[in-house]
């Protein structure tokens, strides 16, 4: 009986493409008058799901917003920046941490110029979105699901 050969795992980047894009500045152009102190607030999000065999769509989206100190809205941006990717022969929580973590790195640098160009044509200095930790943000995603789990359990447990 021939032995079977294991399956080699592969990865690899189809695409990287921009899924969604909104710039907003409802102050301008009142605004540009104004001191350019402003608060800056990100907020960072990834997705991901299966299009096809082995092939997956992972999104990472971000969402900023400028306010000066009278809370007024300078600018509010809005990206999703995705990617095709192939993994083949890897499964379970390699395939998560892949996902979740190489996949997002490698949009990150593609979402950060598209902010910066967003910014900057629409008259604001630029904005240079300071490096991810994306194992950091799975790590705490995983422990944070954890425990929503075990506290599930315990509620349902009488």
């Amino acid at each position: 009986m021939p032995e079977e050969t294991p399956v080699q795992a592969k990865f690899a980047l189809q695409r990287i493409y921009t899924k969604d894009v909104s710039f907003e500045s409802p102050a301008s152009p009142v605004i540009f008058t104004k001191a350019w102190k402003p608060k800056i607030q990100v907020d960072l999000n990834t997705r991901s799901k299966a299009v096809a065999d082995n092939t997956f769509e992972v999104v990472l989206t971000v969402t900023i917003t400028a306010k000066l100190e009278d809370d007024e809205t300078a600018f509010l941006v809005e990206i999703h920046q995705a990617g095709l990717f192939v993994a083949e022969g890897i499964e379970g929580e390699q395939l998560r941490q892949l996902l979740g973590i190489a996949c997002p790195n490698m949009l990150f640098p593609y979402l950060r110029e598209a902010v910066d160009a967003l910014v900057v044509k629409g008259g604001f200095p630029a904005l240079a979105l300071q490096p991810v930790n994306f194992e950091a943000l799975y790590r705490q995603a995983e422990e944070a699901q954890a425990a929503r789990q075990a506290e599930t359990a315990a509620t349902t447990t009488h």
